[in-house]
């Protein structure tokens, strides 16, 4: 896969020469290109940014240099064998970014990001690249940053470990919390590892039983347990069929029953004043 990175913080972008990203990029799993927008600013202060039409508070970062940036990186690109282009550009506004999305984007050849500055981009640039490619603008939480560089990070390792030789144990993305495929998004439970013993805490006895059924469903109950305390929205909007007699057991316990269209919510007789 080939990733362009137009920015005005090339800098910023040095995390991914190390890691799981570094890895793959040495490896040649990756090729990645980064990029000084400022590189098409030809006044002498290197201008990128102007005041909004409208008016309102903030600058708005200019057309003519991204439109520069991007014909060269489209140019370059496919001059190096590069096909498929897909814009990334990573904005609060953006649908929200999810392992899915990831899983989506894994399967390009080609992702070309563009993370703003500022209040954004000039809308037309997006508007003038989605008639060549698909554009994706996606957000990666709700708040906001001082600029993209931050999530074009987030996206970046999250597609680069669903490639195929990037991770040692290719079976170990399809384990993780929100794997596609589930019809039950659950977080992942607690792990441990060695020693057995650690400032005299210890870990579960389940896991030193050798009892592959009771570990798995221990380690169900885990995620059911730590999914319905921090993301009780991903248990209410999953399918009833996705939960089998032990999970049911396990969501009574913790004060969860099926409403009228099956699906579970908290039971309201169970909730603390």
């Amino acid at each position: 896969m080939r990733i362009d990175v137009v920015t005005i913080f090339p800098e910023y972008l040095e995390p991914l020469n190390v890691s799981l990203v570094g890895k793959a990029r040495a490896s040649g799993l990756l090729d990645v290109h980064v990029h000084d927008l400022r590189t098409w600013a030809h006044d002498r202060h290197h201008t990128v940014d102007d005041t909004p039409y409208g008016g309102g508070p903030g600058m708005v970062m200019m057309p003519g240099p991204w439109g520069e940036a991007l014909d060269q990186t489209l140019a370059d690109g496919y001059e190096a064998g590069a096909r498929r282009p897909a814009l990334v550009v990573p904005t609060p506004s953006g649908r929200p970014f999810t392992q899915e999305t990831a899983a989506a984007l894994a399967e390009a050849d080609w992702l070309i990001f563009c993370p703003a500055r500022y209040e954004g981009i000039d809308a037309r640039v997006t508007a003038e690249y989605a008639t060549r490619m698909p554009v994706h603008e996606v957000s990666i939480g709700d708040y906001v940053l001082a600029g993209g560089e931050a999530a074009v990070l987030v996206v970046t390792e999250a597609v680069a470990r669903l490639l195929p030789g990037v991770l040692g144990n290719a079976q170990s993305h399809a384990d993780d919390s929100f794997a596609p495929g589930a019809m039950a998004d659950l977080l992942e439970g607690p792990v441990f590892t060695k020693p057995p013993t650690w400032r005299g805490q210890g870990i579960p006895d389940v896991l030193l039983s050798g009892h592959h059924g009771r570990i798995a469903r221990w380690r169900r109950d885990e995620a059911i347990s730590r999914t319905a305390a921090n993301r009780p929205d991903l248990l209410r909007r999953a399918d009833p069929a996705a939960f089998n007699r032990k999970d049911r057991e396990m969501l009574s316990i913790l004060g969860w029953q099926p409403g009228p269209d099956g699906r579970f919510g908290p039971n309201p007789d169970a909730v603390e004043e």
